[in-house]
């Protein structure tokens, strides 16, 4: 682990906006230390997400498929609108 992955409680409290955005951007973890002992660790969402429920490998290769497609920037109100436009076209059941 590298000295720069490791803040102090303190500067951890501080710069707690700064490091937030770092990891986001880096998509690195920070090991943040109290009286030089490891207390917690700060960790971006998507990377908690994936250490607390990994995907399985269906959502792994549709995500992979949306990014390649670049649908992965919809918003959900522009997804909203495709179902919308999905569910009108389908035939009505009887």
């Amino acid at each position: 682990m590298s000295a720069d992955t490791m803040i102090s409680a303190l500067d951890a409290r501080t710069n707690f906006g700064k490091y937030l955005r770092r990891v986001e951007s880096e998509g690195r973890s920070l090991v943040i230390q109290k009286r030089g002992i490891p207390r917690a660790v700060l960790v971006s969402i998507r990377d908690y997400l994936r250490l607390a429920s990994p995907e399985p490998e269906v959502l792994r290769l549709l995500g992979d498929e949306s990014n390649s497609k670049n649908t992965s920037k919809l918003t959900s109100k522009q997804i909203e609108g495709i179902v919308r436009t999905t569910r009108a076209r389908r035939p009505k059941r009887r």
